[in-house]
């Protein structure tokens, strides 16, 4: 039986996957084949494009366009890709009307990723939409929102994570703080929903079994995307006497604590999630270097192809490119409905389980299977002056993240818990 007109056997696509070599086996038979050339892909990106967090919206969804441009031209299965942002406000409800439009439009794959808070109910009206509507089913491909629930507790079928969930962050995280000795004292600031309270968790756990002899000396949690003066959180950081913030803000609320942080003249450092964020480079300037650290599954030095496309990015859009997982959504897709060769998700997600490939950056890269969280490479850069080495810089600060440690995927994978119902 033939997968394409060049003739590629069943027997070489076998052994591709059999010796797990799925990137660069499957790519050299897929790219060839193009098996579903000429047909498009729709997918509904649900996020803020407005308030506090549309700055980072709008970046993100600048980005999934980008390289929906990049990965139609050259993805093996031959689609097109073709992206329709909405506007949720960061709100639950409208991101659900807006899931809804996308059900109405024949759109079978959803994308979303600011805010755990919005995901978790984008999973269980997918679940049960799926459930009630068999051959119209939709796929959740979820770029950033990084509670562990999502691929344990609430584990789904249909749901797809390509950024490294809160268990995995924090276990790069402090491992790294481990070694670093001038650490006594930790205060621990987060936005008041799931996420920010699995940061907090999920750090006290992990610092306890690390570094028994750091001190958790104050514990706050603000609402989301509502404060605009960070001063009062500060003054309480700096009377704690902590010499170290654990935080996983994102957005305005971490570019408005940092910059708080250096009107109050705080010198301690800074653990975060989002540092390269939009706004917060800015933000930051020259007052964070060597204090401030960001853990994710880049950074922006990555060089070779990355390089490339960042320069290209900022120059097109006089802005910074810091959402690696559209990357991946791109990779796996392409690759799942080569695969497959379909696109339709109920096929496209059987492939994607367990898929292996060589990311554009960082690696290999695997969905495992058990939980469909993607198992990678995770970093920790430092905020620091940008140089020969490390040139890239974020809003033309003259600054950059520089990475200082790597943790491959068997080193940052954390377990799961998913029992997952499979259709």
């Amino acid at each position: 039986m033939k997968l394409g007109s060049n003739g590629t056997s069943r027997r070489a696509f076998s052994l591709c996957f059999g010796a797990a070599l799925a990137s660069a086996c499957a790519g050299a038979a897929w790219a060839q084949a193009k098996p579903l050339a000429g047909q498009t892909v729709r997918l509904m990106w649900i996020d803020p494009l407005s308030g506090l967090m549309g700055p980072v919206g709008n970046n993100q969804l600048k980005s999934l366009q980008f390289f929906a441009e990049k990965f139609s031209a050259t993805n093996p299965a031959g689609v097109k890709f073709e992206v329709i942002g909405m506007d949720n406000k960061l709100s639950p409800t409208e991101s659900l009307n807006h899931l809804k439009a996308a059900i109405d439009q024949g759109i079978r794959y959803v994308v979303q990723g600011n805010g755990s808070s919005v995901a978790i109910p984008l999973i269980d009206a997918i679940n049960k939409h799926n459930e009630r509507n068999p051959g119209k089913e939709i796929v959740y491909l979820n770029d950033a929102a990084v509670d562990p629930d999502l691929t344990n507790s609430k584990c789904s079928y249909w749901h797809f994570r390509f950024d490294a969930d809160t268990s995995m962050k924090i276990e790069a995280l402090t491992t790294f703080m481990k070694g670093q000795a001038d650490i006594k004292k930790v205060y621990l600031l987060n936005q008041n929903y799931s996420h920010g309270h699995q940061v907090a968790k999920y750090a006290k756990e992990n610092l306890q079994r690390k570094r028994p002899d750091i001190q958790i000396v104050g514990e706050d949690l603000h609402p989301l995307a509502q404060v605009r003066d960070f001063a009062p959180y500060v003054a309480k950081i700096k009377a704690s006497g902590a010499d170290s913030v654990i935080t996983g803000n994102w957005g305005s609320d971490l570019s408005l604590l940092v910059k708080a942080a250096g009107e109050a003249g705080y010198n301690g450092k800074f653990y975060t999630y989002y540092a390269g964020v939009t706004g917060t480079p800015t933000a930051l300037g020259g007052s964070g270097a060597g204090r401030v650290y960001q853990v994710g599954y880049m950074h922006y030095n990555m060089g070779g192809q990355m390089d490339a496309w960042m320069k290209e990015f900022q120059a097109r859009f006089n802005d910074d490119f810091y959402t690696g997982s559209v990357i991946r959504i791109y990779e796996m897709l392409g690759a799942a409905m080569a695969k497959a060769r379909s696109t339709d998700p109920v096929k496209v997600a059987a492939a994607m389980e367990g898929l292996k490939l060589q990311s554009a950056f960082g690696g290999e890269v695997e969905m495992r299977k058990a939980d469909h969280q993607l198992q990678q490479s995770l970093y920790i850069a430092v905020w620091q002056k940008a140089d020969a080495k490390y040139a890239y810089s974020p809003e033309k600060t003259g600054m950059t993240l520089a990475p200082v440690a790597e943790f491959a995927p068997f080193v940052s994978s954390t377990p799961t818990s998913c029992q997952m119902a499979r259709p």
